[in-house]
């Protein structure tokens, strides 16, 4: 039958990936996967969001982070799986919410790599002002990539590419040289700027930990909803999302049971300190006369103009030398000069284990049969390789629509983050439904981390806002259809002629749909009344609401008994969907601004609570899968 011949497919690859990974290793992947671009570009966007509160934006997502991450740790040393992410909803709630997580979580995955070309090349054009305007030009406020500069985002691209190709052990190697590099050069800086540069006045002063001439102000968010606001909208959980490198490449380490809890944990407790002590450098040492463009009308203290001021295509570049130069030091001119070295090794590296994230990404929604058996194919070094050209291809579409960092950083952040509310329903629903699988880490109070760590998915989804997260779901909904055109008539037997119909008609509704938003909700002229856009979206809603809930209901009424069961588990899904989706877009981070009837923090904890509701209602709705009996079978030596 199709479905056992993907399963066959599917186990016989992963028995053939190379377990060449060590513990150093391991730990390395996520640390090199964290400290990317994030480290060149996170501190300033931060600081121009949040201002001196900031460091906080950056101790609190990591600690969010840390309980995600703790979740992984279980099920990653309990099924170590390449490609794990994308496979554990489908290990504890069947295709349905299996591919909608996994799709998203692809989404992003396929992004960062072009994310981490455009920051290389972002920092090369601060190098003098003919670089800055061959490779970079600024448009609304933004530096993005010009032709040229794109090119050359493309070029790095291919670079990556072929040092994946030619097998794990060759990227493990690559990476953990590079990230040694990667850790030594912003620990530097940071002492550097701490000891030289550090101005306590930053803190105290301009507003002082929550000023109010920051980005978000217009639309009502300051203070502590700022700072808040800042942890996925300016890259500092992108930063962190490193860590789940070690569950993606698990199928390939040579002890995944004992090391991969142990790489996530190192990863993500380096980082938040690295990270922490970088931010407070940044703003410790912001000289506000070349910071900002004064020229223009700026005063200092306005941390909203660090966006788009001198530094913003090279934060720490522009700091560092700036500080030698009004000082007299060369040796931090030439460190400055280092810095441009480092803003292509770091991003690179980033760039380079995240092309083989998104291949292993395709591998595993493809060893779930969502997409055809050849993203299994392994190439001479035992690498998918249909799967790492998909890669490389999609890498360079994402370069075209989001040709800069600072565009793209939120996306990816909450695309990624969305898909981490597995982390722990995956972890307790197994708790239910496999007592009797093999785990190596076994985490202490899993009761308490596990609903904890679904609560951070959702607060960091939240306060993203309804904007970002409008265009995540829209994106989302075009890869939907996919389920219905081609899983569902495949593996639950749905009539051919009726899945094509359901998924042409989602996705021609989607598109519709989300143009209407984009009319009357997310680009209305200053002054449209407020009960307009409350009615714009009241209409858009009904109609998402109809894209999300007509055709699972009747593919549920139509598929078989098993399509039956693995739809009636992702309901829970599409409910998280449409709640969070309200709460977004009348709480104090949505377009209704001080308007909004759901003001901070009563919004935040209404999201909590939705959180909570949600993560039993997935616990409940978990099931024991035949992909979980088998591996079951496997750890008992079973045929």
């Amino acid at each position: 039958m199709a479905e056992e011949g993907t399963k066959v497919s599917a186990q016989q690859s992963d028995k053939l990936l190379r377990k060449e990974l060590t513990l150093l290793d391991m730990s390395f992947l996520g640390l090199g996967a964290i400290i990317g671009s994030g480290w060149l570009f996170a501190s300033l966007a931060a600081a121009s969001v949040a201002g001196p509160s900031a460091v906080l934006a950056w101790i609190i997502g990591g600690i969010l982070i840390m309980f995600v991450g703790l979740a992984y740790a279980e099920l990653g040393s309990a099924i170590p799986r390449t490609g794990g992410i994308v496979r554990y909803p489908h290990y504890t709630h069947g295709s349905y919410a299996g591919y909608i997580l996994g799709f998203l979580y692809l989404l992003s995955a396929m992004t960062v790599p072009a994310i981490e070309a455009e920051a290389a090349i972002t920092y090369i054009s601060s190098i003098n002002s003919y670089m800055g305007s061959l490779l970079t030009t600024t448009a609304d406020g933004v530096t993005i990539l010009t032709l040229p500069g794109i090119g050359l985002a493309t070029l790095l691209l291919i670079v990556f590419f072929f040092i994946n190709y030619f097998g794990i052990k060759v990227l493990g190697k690559t990476n953990t040289g590079i990230t040694f590099w990667k850790l030594i050069v912003p620990t530097i800086t940071f002492i550097l700027l701490l000891a030289i540069g550090f101005n306590i006045k930053n803190f105290t002063s301009y507003g002082g930990l929550f000023p109010s001439l920051v980005s978000g102000a217009s639309s009502g968010i300051i203070g502590p909803s700022a700072m808040l606001y800042a942890i996925p909208s300016t890259g500092i959980v992108f930063a962190y999302l490193g860590f789940r490198q070690p569950v993606e490449f698990a199928g390939e380490a040579k002890d995944p049971q004992r090391d991969v809890p142990r790489a996530i944990v190192i990863a993500l407790l380096l980082a938040i300190i690295i990270y922490t002590l970088l931010q407070v450098s940044f703003i410790g040492a912001i000289n506000w006369q070349y910071a900002i463009n004064i020229s223009k009308g700026y005063v200092p203290g306005n941390w909203s103009a660090l966006s788009s001021g001198p530094w913003s295509s090279g934060p720490f570049y522009g700091e560092i030398t700036t500080l030698g130069s009004t000082l007299g030091i060369a040796g931090l001119i030439y460190w400055g000069y280092l810095l441009l070295v480092d803003a292509i090794i770091s991003p690179s590296g980033t760039g380079l284990i995240y092309i083989g994230t998104t291949t292993r990404t395709f591998y595993g929604i493809a060893a779930d049969g969502y997409f055809p058996k050849f993203f299994l194919k392994l190439n001479k070094h035992r690498i998918p390789i249909w799967s790492i050209v998909a890669s490389l291809v999609l890498g360079f579409i994402f370069l075209l629509p989001f040709p800069s960092w600072y565009l793209l950083v939120g996306f990816i952040s909450l695309a990624t983050v969305f898909t981490y509310i597995m982390g722990g329903i995956g972890l307790q629903t197994l708790r239910k439904t496999a007592p009797d699988l093999k785990r190596r880490v076994k985490l202490s109070g899993a009761s308490i981390i596990a609903p904890i760590a679904t609560i951070a998915a959702i607060l960091i989804v939240y306060w993203a806002g309804f904007t970002t997260l409008y265009y995540v779901l829209t994106a989302l909904f075009v890869g939907v259809p996919l389920f219905w055109m081609y899983y569902a008539i495949r593996e639950l037997k749905l009539n051919s002629v009726v899945g094509i119909v359901l998924g042409v008609a989602q996705l021609i509704f989607n598109i519709l749909l989300a143009y209407f938003a984009y009319i009357n909700i997310l680009t209305v002229p200053p002054g449209t009344p407020i009960s307009d856009i409350i009615s714009s979206f009241v209409l858009y809603f009904l109609g998402f609401l109809g894209i999300l809930v007509v055709p699972s209901l009747i593919g549920y009424a139509l598929a078989n008994g098993k399509g039956k069961q693995y739809i009636r588990s992702g309901f829970w899904l599409i409910g998280l969907i449409l709640v969070i989706y309200i709460i977004s877009f009348f709480g104090g981070f949505g377009p209704l601004g001080t308007s909004a009837p759901i003001s901070f923090p009563w919004d935040t904890i209404a999201a909590a609570i939705v959180g909570l509701i949600f993560h039993y209602a997935a616990v409940y709705s978990g099931f024991r899968t035949d992909e979980i009996e088998e591996i079951v079978r496997e750890q008992l030596g079973e045929k």
